[in-house]
């Protein structure tokens, strides 16, 4: 994909993080200010936007510390080492490799995609994953192949601690391989860093008027990967909504990625909010909904009313 506004190629992050704002970055990137000093994208998930936005500094947060720890690593490696210790699992697991063998190698098509092969491949190495007790360089590269070859290529842990996600259809294949170098070949060239703090702990004092903070939380209303077992509650909302007002009143510029309704439910904490600063903040809708935010949904109706909610 190409930004026009820009010049530049958007890249695509190689994690598909539930709510990921990819296909909407032709609608949110030319909301953003110009001349922007540090951008702070505070939730940041697969960094779809920060990776894209234009400024001279980009910082990563998430509070998310295995996520922060897997971008990271791949942020300190280099692409060709990462793609060798991927590959090396791969075949130590026995796991498909389609884009050199074909899919009639394993006896699968396109259609029904590799799951009856992968299948007691990949439970053997989640559970020897979820075994490990040291979260080091080995960690971060075998949770990255599980990603690749678990459902939708998404991330989810259990209560417990364990990467629980079933088998998916797909491999390392040049499209995801694609994906990763673009990502890791912009890391490696612009002044990028991760953090890993609740959004509470960032102290404001430090961001100028020529800093932009970009905002997208867990969703209050809808159902994600990241928020299945109630990770974000209205307090959360709230607390996130006063921290908006404290960036306005220094005047740091932001913008917040939400939805105002979602199937039948209605964020009303935000409706009020927005209320309240009718004549401080404008509000933008964008035309997108994510059919596969909940995979068992039966109502794949364009329902959710997604908007960006800027100060400027």
């Amino acid at each position: 994909m190409f930004d026009e506004c820009t010049g530049l190629d958007i890249v695509a992050s190689p994690l598909n993080y539930s709510g990921g704002k990819y296909r909407l970055l032709p609608q949110i990137l030319p909301l953003f200010p110009e001349n922007i000093s540090n951008f702070v994208d505070l939730f940041c998930g697969g960094c779809n936007v920060g990776i894209n936005a234009i400024a001279d500094h980009v910082v990563f947060n998430d509070s998310n510390d295995v996520l922060i720890g897997l971008l990271t690593t791949l942020q300190s490696l280099p692409l060709d080492d990462i793609i060798f210790r991927v590959e090396k699992l791969i075949d130590q697991y026995d796991l498909s490799r389609s884009s050199v063998n074909g899919y009639e190698y394993y006896c699968c098509n396109g259609s029904d995609g590799l799951a009856e092969y992968n299948r007691i491949s990949f439970l053997k190495m989640r559970d020897d994953f979820n075994k490990l007790t040291i979260k080091n360089m080995n960690y971060y590269i075998r949770l990255y192949v599980l990603i690749i070859y678990s459902f939708n290529n998404q991330i989810r842990f259990n209560q417990a601690g364990n990467f629980n996600l079933p088998i998916g259809k797909r491999d390392f294949n040049p499209q995801m391989k694609s994906k990763l170098s673009s990502f890791c070949n912009r890391l490696y060239h612009g002044s990028y860093r991760f953090e890993n703090q609740d959004f509470r702990e960032l102290d404001v004092q430090l961001l100028t008027e020529n800093d932009f903070v970009y905002v997208d939380p867990p969703y209050l209303i809808t159902c994600a990967t990241y928020n299945e077992q109630g990770g974000w509650k209205e307090n959360d909302e709230r607390n996130l909504l006063f921290f908006l007002d404290t960036l306005h009143q220094r005047k740091i510029r932001f913008a917040l990625s939400n939805v105002l309704r979602s199937k039948g439910k209605e964020n009303g904490i935000l409706q009020e909010w927005l209320t309240a600063h009718q004549n401080d903040y404008n509000v933008h809708f964008l035309n997108f909904h994510y059919a596969n935010s909940n995979y068992q949904t039966k109502d794949k109706t364009p329902s959710a009313e997604e908007v960006l909610i800027v100060n400027y």
